[in-house]
């Protein structure tokens, strides 16, 4: 019999509805329940697509005998972090205390009366393994120690309270000089350097800072070659197997350090922030046709896999896939890896032999005896490899590319089981939409628009962008979700910087298609009255900065998130969204709000510049923010420049002889009376100490 979770909206709680566990959702209701029967409760946090999270459904939250075990002595809650990130964190951020380390599913056991854990873990076992207990000896041991060790309890338990709360009042920082900048710039580069061995993350906002470092010296005499590591990246994001050579797309990350084998799940937030590093490499010069083809087939991907009729796209897809309709269990990769003898039965003798000198390909395999697509090098395709690329697509989607513009998903298990695929069974796809990844996505669809002049790519996140600003607002409130037309959770601080920085950079993209573009929409207009939102219901008035939850949330703490992960920080898009606009509105309210906000963190920045690569490009923008004015027919000129603390705006009236004017925030250089001087004022402003 299915549990409460039948009835949700998100995809992982349902995939959690046929456990005998008797599940909750995150609701007062459930909390109340556990604080009057007096059971601690078990908090497990995880998305749809993470691999550990369906091994870890499949196998312990399946199990008759854990279930009872839980129902009996334990108040179960389940939570899908895509909708609460804020929880995610909060509880992440103390499994990282208790147990050195985080990760997913995010297994954590609550005190019922104040909500503070005790104990926690990741992936549980259902038999003892890998070094570790049975799920059951864990659920059995943490029983007893609620009920027989409450002074340990309590004696946890305020350690890690008052750790949590000390993470969230940090000490402000005064001095925001070049020095902080180029030490952050610095240690953004670092990251981006090979330990050779590990897993391998895109880290795009690491990325984008350290691409900063191009314009100056860097203080430190082994700083890493900032142009170097960066165009490394991004050919090895272009070129590796986390790319998806056949179908577009970016996997989530690589099992090693050599970009070979991925993590096949595919999540929006990557692919979005992936297309607008490459866009910057463009317009940075970068002469590679691997980065072009990327951002090309990663579009392709979006609109024939992850696009709703509506315009909005889709969150992820899984790892996992199944082989068979008739599968116990799905594989993960399936949906992309070949066995040699698939190649030589879908190819020709010269397409193999083609797609062998582009890629690295072995009877043997490079995976499981099977093979992940990755090439050798860069440089254009030759039309034999990329027919053998097609005749490969045609493979695994039963239908020529050319011959299929949409591919619909597969929104659960029994739709892929049953569904009428013509080739391969494809993985599940989380049809949500998030506003924090939607933007993301809008935003690097606009940055390669421009790279690659391409209007087109605008005329997509245009699309995207419309969808939020006509479904997502309910009372007044931007909402976070969308399930099937229906808006869902308060939005958080993610969502709201996100969204503005992508509305941004639409109307700076429009100035670049001066006649391709037509839209009546004054976006310009939207980012302020969205940041007014913003403003009231997550700017912290006695510290700056933004919290993550709005204030009408109970949560255990307000965090001010400045930390970037997988994706950018909250808080360092939204201190750059400050600084755009005072720019380009002249309103220096918002700079204000942004000095105060970097102050905020300034002594994180200055302590732990690696963890906070965002905060380190807002930083840039205050110190180097530069204003164009000049006529609508050379911003499309002008645009086609690696310009990362610049905005366009079009000049009312300029006087006779005069090209553009270039502002620094409360300053403007002299007129300049021809391009060669406007282009040489603006690359000083960039650079100015």
């Amino acid at each position: 019999m299915a549990n409460r979770l039948a009835a949700s909206q998100s995809l992982y709680l349902r995939k959690h509805a046929d456990n005998p566990i008797d599940w909750w959702p995150w609701c007062d209701e459930a909390l109340q329940k556990a604080r009057q029967e007096d059971k601690p409760i078990f908090l497990s946090i995880g998305y749809s697509s993470c691999h550990w999270c369906t091994v870890m459904e499949g196998e312990a939250f399946s199990d008759q005998a854990v279930a009872e075990y839980m129902n009996a002595y334990f108040l179960p809650i389940k939570v899908d972090r895509e909708e609460r990130p804020d929880l995610d964190s909060i509880y992440m951020q103390a499994l990282q205390m208790m147990a050195g380390q985080g990760g997913w599913p995010l297994n954590v056991f609550l005190a019922p009366a104040d909500l503070v854990p005790f104990y926690g873990g990741t992936y549980f076992p259902l038999q003892p393994k890998y070094g570790r207990p049975s799920f059951l000896q864990v659920l059995q041991a943490i029983r007893d120690l609620y009920d027989h060790e409450k002074t340990k309890l309590d004696a946890v338990k305020a350690e890690i309270f008052e750790a949590l709360q000390h993470s969230a009042q940090m000490p402000a920082g005064e001095d925001l000089n070049q020095f902080l900048l180029l030490q952050g710039i610095t240690a953004s580069a670092r990251t981006l350097v090979p330990t050779g061995q590990g897993t391998s993350f895109p880290m795009v906002p690491y990325a984008l800072a350290a691409l900063r470092g191009l314009r100056f010296v860097l203080p430190e005499e082994d700083a890493p070659d900032v142009r170097q590591v960066c165009e490394q990246r991004g050919l090895d994001l272009a070129l590796g197997g986390i790319y998806d050579h056949v179908g577009g797309g970016f996997h989530r990350y690589t099992v090693d350090p050599t970009w070979t084998v991925p993590h096949f799940e595919k999540m929006l937030y990557d692919n979005g922030q992936i297309v607008e590093y490459l866009a910057e490499l463009l317009l940075l010069g970068l002469q590679e046709p691997a980065l072009a083809q990327a951002i090309e087939g990663t579009v392709r991907w979006l609109l024939r896999e992850m696009t709703a009729p509506e315009g909005y796209f889709y969150a992820a897809q899984d790892a996992d896939s199944f082989v068979e309709p008739n599968a116990a269990e799905p594989e993960e990769g399936a949906f992309y890896v070949w066995r040699y003898d698939d190649l030589e039965q879908l190819l020709s003798e010269s397409q193999l032999s083609a797609l062998r000198s582009h890629f690295t390909i072995t009877p043997s395999g490079n995976f499981e005896g099977q093979i992940v697509l990755q090439r050798r090098h860069g440089g254009e395709l030759d039309e034999t490899t990329a027919a053998a690329l097609a005749a490969l697509f045609t493979a695994r989607y039963g239908t020529p590319a050319q011959e299929l513009p949409t591919f619909p998903p597969a929104r659960n298990n029994q739709e892929a089981k049953t569904g009428p695929w013509p080739g391969r069974i494809p993985a599940v796809t989380d049809t949500k939409m998030i506003v924090a990844w939607n933007s993301l996505m809008i935003s690097g669809l606009a940055r390669a628009a421009v790279a690659m002049r391409q209007p087109d790519f605008l005329h997509i996140g245009i699309r995207a962008a419309r969808f939020i600003l006509e479904q997502q607002w309910v009372d007044n409130r931007l909402h976070r979700l969308n399930y099937g037309g229906s808006p869902a959770v308060l939005a958080q601080s993610e969502d709201y910087a996100f969204l503005i920085k992508a509305l941004l950079d639409v109307q700076q993209a429009k100035l670049a298609f001066p006649d391709a573009v037509a839209d009546v929409i004054d976006w310009l207009q939207v980012a302020v009255d969205v940041q007014a939102e913003f403003d009231q219901w997550l700017w912290s008035p006695e510290t700056g900065g933004y919290y993550n939850a709005a204030s009408d949330d109970t949560l255990l703490v307000r965090e001010r998130t400045f930390q970037d992960s997988a994706v950018p920080s909250a808080n360092g898009v939204a201190i750059a969204n400050l600084i755009r606009l005072a720019l380009i509105t002249e309103n220096l309210t918002y700079l204000d709000q942004a000095e105060r906000s970097l102050k905020a963190f300034g002594a994180v920045m200055e302590r732990i510049p690696r963890a906070c690569p965002s905060l380190f490009a807002a930083l840039d923008g205050l110190r180097h923010g530069t204003i164009i004015q000049t006529t609508p027919d050379l911003i499309p000129a002008l645009a086609q420049a690696y310009l990362p603390t610049a905005v366009f705006a079009v000049a009312p009236d300029l006087p006779p002889g005069v090209t553009g004017l270039v502002c620094q925030g409360l300053a403007c250089l002299e007129p300049a009376l021809s391009l060669d001087q406007l282009l040489q004022q603006i690359q000083e402003s960039l650079m100015r100490a």
